[in-house]
């Protein structure tokens, strides 16, 4: 069930690094498949294969200067269509950083790493919520990284923020390795229930048992963002290199069509394409 000749499509999140660059706190300890570096020319023969044909971009550091690392990587890359970067909502300079990653091509949207927030309520924080205004201002979305309790606050974001575009990454990172539903499943109910927010299925290998995982560990959850959201709010994304701990790249796409189950061909070609397309406003 991978990819068919006929598919346009987009991967939606991904990442690249660089480890003599820069630290990445969240990896793994090391021996790790992912602490080595991973740029463009490690994904083309991936794309290829798969019948990708443009990618997001999306950062996994915490820097500014990642952000215009990542736009610099994106430049000089075909197939990088859009760029999620990072910069920091609560900073006096937030208007001078995002002034100055927004006269870059390619960028797209914004992403904190909320999920790391020791405080669950970071969303709701009022320096947070007029840094998010800022980022809607200037036309960009938000990619929301959360799990947990986290998830709760989004419905009151979007209440203060009503014009910020959001989607949630790797469907909020439910325990699907215990097989557990609640309070995942009524989080994201009520994420859903917001107009206009998407959400990615993505990074759901890396959130199952690495290493006997089986689509049928991942269909529960995936059903439930497909009852929650629609065909028309969902995306496809890889969460490579990060998806190396559990799978390939080409089986990340695999699962995910299995899991969703039958599509219409225009449900099929709003999932793997158009809905990151009109998300991100890239303009193919």
């Amino acid at each position: 069930m991978a990819g068919t000749p006929g598919d346009k499509i987009i991967d939606s999140h991904h990442h690249f690094w660089d480890m003599g660059r820069r630290e990445y706190p969240w990896m793994p300890p090391p021996p790790s498949v992912v602490r080595r570096n991973y740029l463009p020319e490690d994904m083309a023969p991936l794309l290829e294969s798969a019948g990708v044909s443009g990618t997001v971009l999306v950062q996994a550091h915490q820097s500014i200067e990642e952000a215009h690392w990542m736009l610099d990587v994106a430049e000089a890359t075909d197939f990088v269509v859009g760029v999620v970067a990072w910069a920091d909502l609560t900073s006096p300079d937030l208007g001078r950083d995002l002034d100055s990653i927004c006269a870059r091509r390619g960028l797209v949207g914004i992403r904190h790493q909320v999920e790391e927030e020791p405080d669950e309520t970071w969303l709701s924080r009022p320096a947070v919520i007029d840094g998010l205004k800022e980022v809607a201002r200037r036309g960009l979305a938000y990619d929301l990284l959360v799990k947990g309790p986290h998830v709760k606050y989004v419905p009151q974001l979007a209440e203060k923020a009503p014009d910020l575009r959001m989607v949630v990454d790797h469907i909020a990172k439910p325990p699907i390795a215990a097989g557990e539903m609640e309070p995942w499943a009524t989080g994201i109910a009520a994420v859903a229930a917001i107009p206009g927010v998407y959400c990615k299925v993505s990074g759901l290998i890396t959130e199952a048992d690495h290493a006997q995982w089986a689509v049928a560990d991942l269909k529960p959850y995936v059903t439930h963002v497909v009852e929650q959201f629609g065909f028309e709010r969902l995306m496809w994304g890889s969460d490579w290199p990060v998806c190396l701990m559990a799978g390939s790249y080409a089986r990340v796409l695999s699962s995910a069509l299995e899991a969703v189950g039958g599509l219409t061909p225009e449900q099929r070609e709003g999932f793997l394409f158009r809905n990151a397309v009109d998300f991100y406003r890239l303009g193919l």
